[in-house]
Parts: C-alpha cells; structure tokens; sequence
C-alpha cells in the first residue's frame, strides 16, 4: 500500500501525538466521543444505504441491490450511487450526530446459493459481475472529486458468508481456488479502485477462525488499497469471540485479538462505548495490546474521517451544503424509475407482450403483490409507493384487482374470533360476531392474518396477547407470522412462530401466544368466507388480460437471520396461478421476490412471464410501461435459476468448484441461465473477429462482432463474453463472464461491438505455487445473450506465465493444502 498524501498524513501524524490514549480508544468505538480541545468533533460509522437511505425516515427507494445488478447498467447504478449518497448528506446535514458519513454498503458477497437469507442484498453470483457492479454503486457513493469522500463506503461482509442458519458458529471452508477465484475478487475490485475505503468483517468463521480475526485482513485487504482501508465489525460480531465462537476466553482478550488482526472500529453494544472502552482498557493493562496497536487502528478511522471533510470548516468541503430538497426530489424518482425498468426480467414470452392499450382493454392484477409494495430490511422508508395495479389504473380506463386471499372466520364453540375494525385495532377475543382474517401464505407454511375491518395484521404484543395493530409482518424479530397446524377433532391450532408458542384463550375471552406446546393450546374451527382463488379466477374470466403477482414478503421466509429450506413457491400462490390461467389463456406471471423461484411447474403453459427483484417506490410505474410496451424489459438475470433445490449442495457447502455450483460449474440445464433476458425485438450476431487469435498472458485482445436488430421496434440488448479453457492440470470453469455491452438499436440498425478479454483474468490459483498462473491453452470464446445462449464462437491461444499482477501468495497459517 502506498503512503497517503504528505499533508494528510502529517496532520495524522499531529493528532496522535496529541490525543490522550484515552481519547484514542474513545475512538474505536461505532460512536465515537468529541474531542472539543483539538477540534474533533463526535463521529459514527454504519448509516445504512444499501439501495437507498434506511432507518432515517422517508428517502427515495430503489430497487434492491439484486434488481439494480439485473440491469447490468454500471453507469446507471453509479447514478443510483450518487443519489443515495447525495441524501445520506442531507440526512447527515439535519443530524449530525446520529446520521454518519460512513455508509454500510455495498453487500458483495458473491451469491453463491440462492438460499442464503440475504440474496436480495448482493448483485451476482459471479465474482467479477459483483465487483464491477457493486464498484459502481461504491463510486456513486463516494463521489469524483480526486481528494474529497462525499461518503465512505463499506464494502461487506469479508469472508465466505452466505448463510444464516446459525451465522456466528459455523465455519465456512475455503479450499486455496475457491478463496483466491471465487471469494477474494469481489472484495478486491470496489478497493483496488478506490470506489470503497472501509469494509466490515462477517459473523462466520473461515476455516475455523473467526473472520473477525481472519490472517486475510492483513495479508489480502491492506495490499489492495493506495489509501488506509478502514475495516468495521458487524454488529455485536467482536463479542461473539469470546461469546458463542468460544474461541478465546474472555472479551478482553476476543477484543484486543480483533484489534491486533486488524478490526479497527467495534459495533458493539449500540450506543454505548463503555464496555468496549473497558475492555480494550483492561488489555492494555494486561499487556494484551500496546499504544502502538491502538495508534495503528486510530490512524485508518482518522484517515477515512479527514477524506470526508470531517475536520476541515464546512465550506472547504466540496459535498456540504447538499440542498434538503434533494431528498426523494424529481429526479431521484424519474431515476428510481428507470432503475426499476431496467431491472425488469422478461423470462418468457409466447407473443402475448406487449400488451396493446386498445381502448377499453380490461386487465386483472391478481396475487398478494397486486396493490403491495414491500420494503425490505435495509429499505428506506417509502415516500410513496406504485403498486402494479396503480401503475395500470393510471393507464388503462378497466382495471380490476384481487389479491388472491382466502378470507375465513375462527370458531369457537358457539363464539368466533373478533377484533376492532378501529385503525388502531385491538386485542382479538371470543365474541358472538366474527371477524374476517384474509390470509396471506408466504411460502413453507408460514401465514399472515389480515383483519378485514381495519386491514391491520396480527400480530402478538409483548405480553403474547393477540392484536390487529400492525401494518404487515416487520421487525428485527417478525411478530406477525404463524402457522396452521391441525388439531383433534378436526380443529385446526394457531403457532406463533416469533415465540414458538401456541395461542390459547385466556380467562378474559382474549387470545394468547403463551402455550408452550400443541397439547395446552385451543383448537379453532376454520370456516372459509371467500375462495380467493376462485374470486380471483372469477375476475380474470372477465377481463381480456390477466396479470398474476406473485412472490415473498422481504421480511418473511428467507431475509437476515433466515435461510429459505428449499426454492418452491408458496404452495397458495402456486393454486392461485393455476386457478386464473384455467380462467384465462391470455395469464402473465409476474414474480416479485429477493431471489430466484422454482417455478417451472407455475409457468408451465403460461404465454408470459416476468421477475424483478422488489423495485422500490416506482415498481409499478416501471412494471405498467414494460406491460403495455412503452418501455423495454431491460433487465438480465445475474443468478441461475434452478429447476429444483435438488441441483444445489448443501448450503454450507463453500467449494463451488468440487460441488459444481454456481453457473460456472454446474452441469445440468438450468430453468433460466445466467445472463438470461429477453426483449421485445430480436437481434442477430455476426462476424466475430479478434484483435489476435494468439497472444502471452497479460495481453489485452479485443473481441467484435456485429449485432443488429431485426425486430420491428428500438430494442436493448446485454451483449455477453464467456471464455472456457479446453484442457488445463486443473478443473475449470464451464463457462466464466469476461466482459458485456449494454447497447440500444433501432430497428434494423447494425452495430459493431467491441469487448476486451483481459488475459491476466484466464489465472487460477495454483497451489503447488502459491501464486497465480496462466497455462498454455487454447480457450474456447462464447458471445451470446446468456451464459446457455451463444450465438458466436471462437479461439484464443494463450501462452502462459505468471500474470502481471500475480504476486506469489502469503502462506495462511491453518489452511488446508
């Protein structure tokens, strides 16, 4: 790593001699104390932005990390960058203190199995996709001025996590190729740039050491960066250590090993910095650490926080004074908009779209995600929020909508279950008239009651009493979710999953979650009101077109602390998909969800079909225009979509090479492939040319070909570069990115495209070397739409050597050969 700047340095340099070692430990904490006497003022690291601001109220809402990727569009996700962090400014003008400069984003773990409860936070399964990508989203944030941060982003989380069943206690194994191919060079890309100068640390082990402690932040993190590279915990991660990792004995001796390995700011304890204080205290006294460790880490915050402007007057800084009216303003929403377009995938299509707006054109949006848009748990509080069946309506003279809901009463004896239909809702009791739940099935028989008469949620407060006082299922700990599980004679028990408790009737008529087991709950009698399927179907019949949204809810079934067990739609939406095709031929499917679907059997005959990730406050505006052709579904698919949970290896499994996974190895047919999308138009490819057909690694060659649109209207189309090594001493990739072009033609316009293969990139990880190599080998090169569509083929000689940038390798200690 090269040296900061001499001035930036020097100043470093003059706030360490002067801060007390009390004061420098005061700042190693998320929230750091002011130090009036020297002019540095109070710092917190961690605002949330991961697709927009969050947890500060309202901001403009993008599409999630995993939309904004599906539209391979680096330039417009740099855009989405710049306004995120164009707000995190406001919010952070208006706040100082509580809003930091320091932003927790971009997620770049490589998404590795479509499983992982935080899918909808990363961009690709493939490591140089996610790089570059999730490089763009950093710059945005960061901004282009060559010395001034307009924030700080954090890249997340290193290393090797894709799983959140049991996240602080499970190791996740690194075969040497697998880290240096797979793992490493998503991290790599968004720092070696210079778009991102923190990162944070995950829960897991790696190899059976604590990431947190992980040899890697040293000997991989430090040599990417020209600039100190600031490294975070994840929350409450340090004191796993010696919590429930058990790997060291204490929190003094887990805090200052973090320390030593190279963790430099603690999110420990939220806003209390006293028992981090104390503990990194306590391990200078016992000699567990010494002033020079703390210097070392004080230096990269106090690095980062000088590039912000932090210590500098306001009016030097060119990023200060962002108008507040920047905040969710017009051009944030025509770009929150157009991101969500793009993130559009059109997966099938039979001829059915686009839909003609023929006047007087009835269409039915249909499906528990027809008049919803959802945030996530990294959403900004939604301004406003176009729901598909919105986005029609203002278009379209006839639309009608269902959301596909069974409605039923709970009875009792002779009494039913009753809740006020007041907006503030309240608890639910036995009582002679009943009251109407519409109940949503959000996938592995996990269910959500929505009172008809106030259109609330159920949910359990504090003390386990049943309420309809909610606005849907939310929360760190979602309180709003149950299961249905049958009971004798033929009644029907209430699980509260949140509590793992059963729901009884208390003395004073009111329903409680408090029963510890299925023997002392109450058994309900289910008595069904109104069909939705059929209510719904009944719709589609009566309209000319028929639009299904189906999906997850972001906080229900597979989010942060959750993995999904398998890929299968809810078993309810699959009925009602069923249910309204047989009403109606002419059924488009809409999936709205975090991650991919097995759904072949749902589409199966289906003329359409279409999946965005959750588009933000502009999805159905985005979703109306690409139904009714105003706009093309822009999007590619930057994860494999499976035809079953049966393809993929154990989630715990991290050796995509030996297990065969991700697009890169595996060998069966996938529903929809990496890379796939379709238009409106067709193009055609043609006349492939390299630059040369033979060169020595660390050469650039340049690939062309001819692309044309031949369809009868303006198309876009992502023009991909695959490379496969024909034979090597090592197995290899099936097929691997190298490049695309995101291009728009006219009708019948030509264009000659141009891609680079960087032959340093043919390197793999060679562990009788400890370093990188190229072989000699012929490599087999693929253009086409996707990773299964190739249209073009060719041949590349390479003779080999060690890459330019192939620097041997450090040993890491405890790693298996």
């Amino acid at each position: 790593m090269t040296d900061s700047p001499a001035p930036s340095r020097a100043r470093i340099d003059d706030l360490l001699t002067r801060l007390t070692l009390p004061e420098k430990i005061g700042l190693l904490h998320q929230w750091q104390a002011a130090v009036p006497r020297l002019g540095l003022p109070a710092f917190r690291t961690g605002t949330e932005a991961l697709h927009g601001v969050a947890w500060l109220g309202e901001a403009t809402v993008f599409p999630q990390a995993l939309g904004l990727a599906s539209s391979w569009n680096p330039e417009l996700i740099r855009a989405v960058g710049a306004a995120v962090g164009d707000e995190v400014r406001v919010k952070h003008q208006a706040d100082p203190l509580r809003v930091g400069l320091n932003v927790w984003a971009p997620v770049v773990n490589p998404l590795r199995d479509p499983r992982w409860g935080r899918n909808e936070e990363g961009w690709s399964e493939d490591p140089w996709l996610t790089g570059r990508l999730a490089t763009a989203y950093a710059r945005g944030l960061r901004g282009e001025h060559p010395e001034r941060l307009r924030t700080a982003p954090t890249v997340k989380h290193f290393l090797g996590y894709n799983n959140e069943t049991d996240r602080a206690t499970t190791s996740s194994d690194l075969p040497p190729r697998v880290l240096r191919e797979y793992e490493l060079p998503a991290y790599r890309a968004p720092l070696e740039s210079g778009a991102a100068v923190a990162v944070m640390a995950s829960y897991n082990l790696v190899d059976g050491v604590p990431a947190h402690l992980s040899p890697l932040i040293a000997q991989e993190l430090r040599g990417w960066a020209d600039d100190e590279v600031m490294v975070v915990g994840d929350a409450g991660a340090v004191g796993n250590i010696a919590g429930v990792q058990q790997h060291l004995p204490d929190h003094v001796e887990g805090f200052a090993a973090a320390l030593r390995a190279g963790i430099d700011n603690l999110t420990e304890d939220d806003a209390d910095p006293t028992p981090t204080v104390e503990r990194l205290t306590e391990a200078l006294r016992r000699g567990l650490l010494t002033e020079s460790d703390v210097d070392r880490a004080v230096r990269r915050i106090l690095s980062v926080r000088l590039r912000l402007g932090d210590l500098d007057p306001p009016h030097t800084d060119p990023f200060a004074g962002v108008s507040p009216d920047v905040l969710d303003c017009p051009a944030h929403r025509d770009l929150a908009r157009e991101a969500a377009r793009q993130s559009i995938v059109l997966l099938r299509n039979d001829g059915l779209l686009p839909l003609t707006p023929t006047p007087g054109l009835r269409v039915a949006v249909l499906g528990p995600l027809a008049d919803a848009v959802y945030e996530d748990w990294y959403s900004g509080t939604l301004p406003y929020a176009v729901s598909a069946y919105q986005g029609l309506t203002g278009r379209l003279s006839t639309v009608t909508t269902h959301d596909g809901a069974d409605r039923i009463a709970l009875r009792l004896g002779d009494r039913y279950v009753h809740c006020p239909d007041t907006p503030e809702g309240g608890p639910l009791t036995l009582h002679t008239e009943a009251t109407g739940f519409d109940v949503f099935d959000w996938g592995a028989d996990i269910l959500a009651l929505r009172a008809v008469g106030n259109g609330r949620h159920v949910g359990a407060d504090d003390d386990g009493v049943l309420v309809n006082d909610r606005p849907g299922p939310g929360g760190w700990v979602v309180r709003e979710t149950f299961r249905l599980r049958p009971g004798p004679q033929g009644t029907t028990l209430l699980h509260h999953l949140a509590t793992d408790r059963y729901v009884t009737v208390d003395a004073d008529g009111r329903l409680r979650a408090d029963a510890p087991g299925p023997q002392a709950a109450t058994g309900f009698t289910v008595e069904l009101l109104a069909d939705g399927a059929a209510e719904a179907a009944a719709l589609a019949a009566a309209a000319d077109v028929a639009v299904v949204t189906l999906g997850n809810h972001p906080m229900v079934n597979g989010r942060e602390t959750e993995d999904r067990a398998d890929l299968a739609l809810p078993a309810a939406q699959e009925a009602l998909v069923r249910a309204v095709h047989t009403a109606n031929p002419r059924t488009v499917l809409v999936v709205t969800s975090s991650y991919p679907y097995a759904i072949g059997a749902a589409q199966e005959g289906l003329p359409a079909v279409l999946w965005s990730a959750h588009g933000g406050q502009e999805h159905g505006a985005a979703l109306a225009a690409v139904l009714l052709g105003e706009a093309e579904p822009g999007g590619r698919l930057t994860q494999t979509w499976y035809a079953d949970a049966a393809e993929l290896p154990d989630l715990l499994d991290y050796d995509v090479i030996g297990a065969d996974a991700t697009y890169l190895y595996h060998r069966g047919d996938p529903l929809y492939a990496f890379g796939h999308g379709l238009g409106y138009s067709r193009f055609d490819y043609a006349g492939l040319r390299l630059s040369a057909t033979a060169v020595t690694a660390g050469e650039e060659v340049e690939v062309r070909c001819e692309v044309t649109n031949t369809g009868a209207r303006a198309g876009e189309e992502v023009v991909q570069l695959y490379t496969r090594q024909r034979r090597s001493r090592v197995k290899q990739p099936l097929r691997q990115l190298r490049d695309f072009a995101r291009i728009s033609l006219a009708p019948g316009e030509r264009r000659t495209v141009t891609l680079r293969l960087r032959t340093d990139e043919l390197r793999w990880w060679d562990e009788t070397r400890g370093g990188y190599v190229v072989e000699d080998a012929t490599h087999t090169l693929m253009i086409g739409r996707s990773a299964r569509d190739v249209r073009l083929l060719g041949a590349l000689t390479v003779r080999g050597g060690e890459p330019a940038d192939g620097r041997r390798a450090p040993a890491v200690a405890g790693r298996r050969p």
